[in-house]
């Protein structure tokens, strides 16, 4: 038995087959989280073109020989442990096609706009007439319902109106001050996780009732919930919290501290990590301050007083020296890495978090991916077994997995079906 066999069965998800009929970045992260788990997952791709994803981002994973591998940041991100085949469903022939696949399927993902697949009978309905048992999960800016569930969405438009951009950044007043699009896009990412956390949950009242269900996963959903405490303590309030800028939204001092060489984050947001803080410092009067003597005073009132005293404290000090001095007293501290910094990073390269997979088509004969995050699973850990695929790659196998044969393959493409 290979290893991708012995890995293949030990997966929490291993005899699951999806069908992933997504494009761009949230519902295939959610679809690869799904294949990291062990799932079968068939990425139905566009002849010729394939996911848009494909073409997003700024760098793309070099080929061999003059191959163009198509595979952008955006999409080797998200689409390993697929098989690629390609499919054309506005069709009769793919639709057929894809009607025979559903029957073998436990699960669809889409994120076509609202009532799309609807024309071409591939709507939930439609196809739970063929497989009962079917768990099929539309993935849209606004939802199924609503004024707006029509419109087109992405990441920054949820990151604008469902409050994200509303508390990050800098404060009001200050050079630079306003709403802040964080960096990743926070919103897909997250809303791909959900996806694969309502399947999960789909599938195991499944397996106690025997039937399938519809699952609509919005990123405005997402968006709205993703704020958390900070959205919950104004519906507690009233109140909308100032932007914080680096600063910490739960309590102080949490910040950005300047070291000699370099910078380390600092949360010492709880009373006794202060008072710590305070003796490290040799300024114990810190403490009871009547400045700083209340998470409140710290963390917001007097949150810019307090930090400009640590830092010309902490410019005295290498972050070596510095993070040394926080971890001796337990003071939660860590080293600011820029991107290539993160992977010098002894814990990080501890947990292994740079996964290096064979690619048969890269240049370098492999492509660097960043392993996920429940590799740690001791009984069924997540695992990487295939790169992520080229355009088409799997098609001639599934298809002959469904008893389609190279002649009818060969018609297929003629008419444009595949």
């Amino acid at each position: 038995m290979s290893n991708n066999d012995k890995s293949a069965a030990k997966a929490a998800l291993a005899g699951i087959r999806v069908i992933d009929m997504s494009r761009v970045f949230a519902a295939p992260v959610g679809a690869q989280i799904l294949g990291d788990l062990g799932a079968d997952v068939i990425k139905i791709e566009r002849p010729g073109v394939g996911d848009d994803g494909r073409g997003y981002g700024f760098s793309w994973v070099p080929g061999k020989d003059g191959i163009e591998t198509r595979h952008s940041s955006f999409f080797t991100v998200s689409n390993r442990n697929k098989r690629s085949i390609t499919l054309n469903h506005s069709k009769p022939e793919g639709q057929a096609i894809l009607k025979e696949l559903v029957k073998t399927a436990d699960v669809l993902i889409e994120n076509y706009k609202v009532g799309d697949l609807a024309r071409f009978g591939l709507d939930y309905e439609s196809l739970k007439a063929i497989n009962p048992r079917l768990i099929y999960c539309s993935v849209t800016g606004f939802g199924q319902t609503g004024p707006m569930a029509a419109r087109p969405g992405y990441d920054g438009l949820f990151q604008a109106t469902g409050g994200m951009m509303a508390v990050t950044g800098l404060p009001e007043g200050q050079p630079g001050g306003g709403p802040l699009k964080t960096g990743p896009s926070l919103v897909d990412f997250v809303t791909g996780h959900n996806t694969a956390l309502a399947i999960l949950g789909a599938l195991q009242y499944r397996n106690r009732t025997g039937e399938g269900q519809f699952i609509d996963i919005a990123l405005l959903d997402s968006s709205v919930a993703m704020v958390s405490h900070i959205m919950q303590d104004y519906l507690i309030s009233g109140q909308a919290p100032p932007r914080l800028g680096n600063g910490g939204n739960g309590g102080g001092p949490a910040d950005l501290m300047r070291c000699a060489d370099g910078i380390i984050y600092l949360t010492a947001g709880t009373d006794e990590h202060y008072r710590r803080l305070t003796v490290l410092m040799e300024q114990p009067e810190l403490f009871t301050d009547p400045r700083f003597d209340s998470n409140l005073k710290r963390g917001k009132t007097n949150r810019a007083e307090l930090m400009d005293l640590i830092n010309r404290w902490s410019e005295n000090f290498t972050v070596t020296r510095m993070q040394d001095m926080l971890d001796g007293v337990g003071i939660p501290a860590a080293r600011y890495n820029e991107l290539a910094d993160v992977w010098e990073d002894e814990q990080v390269k501890h947990r292994n978090l740079r996964a290096t997979t064979p690619h048969a088509w890269a240049e370098s004969g492999s492509v660097d991916l960043i392993a996920s995050p429940l590799a740690q699973m001791s009984a069924s850990p997540a695992t990487i077994r295939m790169a992520p695929p080229m355009l088409g790659e799997h098609t001639a196998e599934v298809l002959a997995e469904i008893g389609i044969d190279e002649a009818r393959m060969a018609e297929l493409r003629e008419v444009g079906a595949i």
